[in-house]
């Protein structure tokens, strides 16, 4: 265990869970710096045939940790790489080996964005997805307000990234962002098993169909970096200020 993050190996999967239940799993830098580490490893690992993000303790994630997002920006932070998430999102989106989620409870803000950049997302009847990026006076980030109007079009975009309407797993599944709804209990376990299924795969087919499904990603590529830049910059916002003051004191919900 690194920084809240949990790594472990199982065969020719990497598993990385969330791990500070304390704080629902809210992602600090430390945490996404830890979480990169653990991407260029199974990258340059020829034995690691997949990764799995999970979390743990009934929770996948609450998002980014607001004080730590807050101390970076008190910093006078304004380049969005100054930010780790960022840093993380664009290993996300440019990882080349299949990835897969299992996803328990909360997956708040960047917790359901990455969900769009993997290959396939499990999820238990519990999972509640929310993207409540402009209730915090912020903008999409991780590529989706390319990727979510893309998947599910443009109308449901708006409920979802506009209004950040919260939805289940079974709403999940039914969109197509969820393969399956999994019971707890078994979600984990379930989801290495598929993991494992792709990492014996013959590896330069999967890889090759892989980056052929994806198509090119440098639209991707650029849409993330407007959504970082516009971030940066409202996170440095009086608006986005007082929605966060409002979420630490318990007037916002996620």
């Amino acid at each position: 265990m690194s920084a809240g993050v949990e790594i472990a190996r199982e065969g020719a999967v990497v598993v990385a869970a969330f791990a500070r239940p304390e704080k629902k799993n809210a992602i600090t830098g430390a945490m996404y710096d830890a979480l990169i580490a653990a991407f260029e490893e199974a990258e340059g690992d020829a034995g690691v045939g997949a990764l799995v993000l999970a979390g743990r303790g009934g929770v996948f994630t609450a998002g980014n940790d607001i004080a730590d997002f807050l101390a970076v920006a008190a910093g006078g932070a304004r380049d969005p790489r100054a930010f780790p998430a960022f840093r993380f999102v664009e290993k996300l989106a440019a990882f080349e080996k299949p990835l897969v989620a299992a996803v328990d409870g909360l997956a708040v803000g960047v917790g359901t964005t990455l969900c769009f950049h993997c290959d396939l997302v499990y999820a238990s009847p519990g999972a509640r997805f929310r993207m409540p990026f402009v209730d915090l006076g912020l903008v999409p980030e991780a590529g989706s307000s390319l990727l979510v109007p893309q998947r599910f079009g443009r109308t449901k975009a708006t409920e979802l990234l506009m209004l950040g309407e919260p939805f289940d797993g079974q709403a999940a599944c039914d969109l197509g962002l969820v393969n399956a709804v999994v019971p707890a209990e078994g979600l984990l376990a379930h989801a290495v098993a598929r993991a494992a299924a792709l990492a014996a795969k013959p590896r330069s087919a999967l890889m090759t169909t892989r980056r052929l499904m994806r198509g090119d990603l440098e639209p991707l590529k650029a849409r993330m970096a407007e959504e970082s830049a516009a971030f940066a910059a409202a996170l440095a916002s009086p608006e986005a200020r007082a929605a966060f003051m409002a979420f630490m004191a318990g007037g916002a919900k996620r």
